[in-house]
């Protein structure tokens, strides 16, 4: 018996006729001469191998394209081409402050005739805003903002051989309709460029604002002495035209095309802007979720932006009221000195030699130099608080920083009311122009980043279509109201701007260093 532990013990079998002990000499040559073969055996799995993860395809969005490419030289022309049509908005909106005594003289205009004239403009601008909207989250922002400069243009020109007042009216007003239109444009520029550019960048597009108030009222302090308002209006519609042709070096919007399903148009605007750029694009595939429903009122006033929509309209309206009181206050305090209650509209009447018979509220008091100066001075402080805005929009944030801009304008109306010199009245005007201009800026910024693509453009529209509402009542507050009680006007503009500061501090999303949302 073998304990358990032993190794077994195999027989050797010996080959027939051979016992054990002996060997031969020749066979023993031979094996030594025979290669040897090794065999290597592996232990062979029968299983079945487990399978292995595939690897997920690379994709990215619009807004990773868009944040890999960087800024470059595709944004420098889009800066200039889209900055560009401030100035074509702002010679058109402008003009009317300029031409304003011209009209009243030349058809004999009243009080409430001259304001009219405005609150028609924005009338237009009102009613098509919304329409623009809700084409261009449906067919595309570059189309509509062509459409827009077209049809400007082309009132504009027809303003131009106006044969009377109502003719002007309707005439401007089909102007509106097409100003109201040029939104896109900042549209546009808001969804090509990178997030921590934005703040920077659509704030100084108020220079082009600033370039296009200052040419009309040089060209008017030149022109309508010479050749009359009607050639000013025909040389304002130049800038216009000239951005018409322009728009074909800007693409549509890649955000816009993705949400509609156009991915190959997308991917070859983000591609064309790497290149332009010098940049390289995301590996991988573009996606995006192909959104059916767009550009609809109604998700305005869902319940996840409806507080948000509303503090928003009420901003949007009470900077307009305060943007356009401004200028039209600065015109009406210029052209019958009532600053001080230095002299009356009846005193006017008188200087200007009517006789005690033919008095009535039509008088005629054409601008002099020195109040297309004193213009030039007060449009320039538009630009004065750009830098201080730029820094508060990127480090005190959109909301906090609107409501110190919002405060400030309020307590700068109320001191319009304070007896100062001449060179008093244009510091104050100054610091207004710059406050609200700084106030249009943020809430512009703050409006295109709030909401999603599927409704950006709609929500830009809905709002400035609210902030002509503003603009239709400034004119009767700032030529009608003032007229009457300088201290009532001034604080009615101060009394809507501390609703607005309120508004926007306790606005509900705040969007600095936010990304674009793409869906709600």
């Amino acid at each position: 018996m073998h304990s358990a532990s032993a190794p077994p013990v195999f027989p050797l079998l010996c080959p027939p006729g051979k016992p054990w002990g002996t060997s031969d000499p020749s066979a023993m040559a031979s094996k030594r001469a025979e290669p040897v073969t090794i065999l290597s055996l592996r232990r062979l799995s029968l299983g079945t191998p487990e399978p292995q993860p595939k690897k997920e395809p690379k994709t990215f969005t619009v807004e990773e394209a868009v944040e890999t490419i960087g800024f470059g030289r595709f944004h420098i022309a889009l800066f200039l081409i889209m900055g560009s049509t401030g100035i074509a908005e702002a010679m058109e909106i402008m003009l009317i402050a300029v031409v304003s005594p011209v009209i009243r003289c030349e058809w004999q205009l009243e009080n409430w005739q001259v304001a009219l004239v405005t609150t028609m403009v924005f009338f237009g601008y009102m009613v098509f805003s919304i329409i623009f909207g809700l084409l261009a989250d449906r067919y595309g922002r570059w189309k509509i903002l062509l459409l827009s400069f077209v049809w400007g243009a082309y009132f504009s020109l027809l303003t131009s051989f106006s044969p009377s007042y109502v003719w002007f009216v309707f005439l401007r007003m089909m102007v509106g309709c097409g100003v109201s239109g040029h939104s896109q444009g900042l549209i546009i520029k808001t969804e090509f460029l990178p997030t921590k550019y934005r703040g920077y960048m659509l704030p100084l597009s108020q220079v082009f604002w600033l370039a296009g108030s200052l040419l009309i009222i040089g060209l008017a302090s030149v022109v309508i002495p010479t050749i009359g308002w009607r050639w000013l209006i025909r040389i304002a519609s130049i800038p216009g035209i000239i951005l018409i042709l322009a728009f074909k070096f800007i693409p549509e919007s890649a955000r816009f095309n993705v949400s509609t399903g156009n991915t190959q148009a997308a991917l070859a605007t983000l591609q064309h802007i790497a290149r332009v750029n010098r940049s390289a694009m995301p590996e991988g595939q573009l996606v995006e979720p192909v959104l059916d429903r767009r550009g609809r009122f109604a998700d305005l006033l869902d319940a996840k932006y409806l507080r948000t929509t509303l503090q928003i309209w009420v901003i949007w309206l009470g900077i307009s009221f305060a943007y356009y009181g401004v200028i039209l206050a600065s015109t009406e305090l210029l052209e019958r000195d009532l600053v001080c209650g230095s002299r009356s509209e009846s005193e006017v009447v008188v200087s200007v030699g009517v006789s005690e018979e033919s008095r009535s509220p039509c008088y005629c008091h054409m601008f002099a130099p020195s109040d297309y100066r004193t213009m030039i001075i007060s449009t320039v402080g538009e630009i004065a608080l750009n830098p201080l805005n730029i820094l508060g929009i990127n480090f005190l944030g959109r909301r906090r920083s609107l409501s110190i801009t919002m405060g400030c304008t309020a307590l700068f109306f109320l001191l319009l009311n304070i007896c100062t010199s001449s060179a008093g009245l244009i510091g104050f005007l100054f610091m207004l122009r710059a406050l609200v201009a700084a106030n249009f800026n943020t809430i512009y910024i703050y409006t295109a980043e709030v909401y999603p693509t599927t409704m950006r453009a709609l929500g830009m529209g809905t709002s400035g279509s609210l902030c002509r509402i503003g603009a239709m009542v400034a004119p009767f507050i700032s030529q009608v109201l003032m007229s009457a009680s300088l201290l009532g006007a001034l604080c009615l503009f101060s009394s809507v701007c501390v609703v607005c500061a309120i508004s926007a501090f306790t606005l509900p999303i705040e969007t600095k260093g936010r990304a674009l949302q793409q869906i709600k």
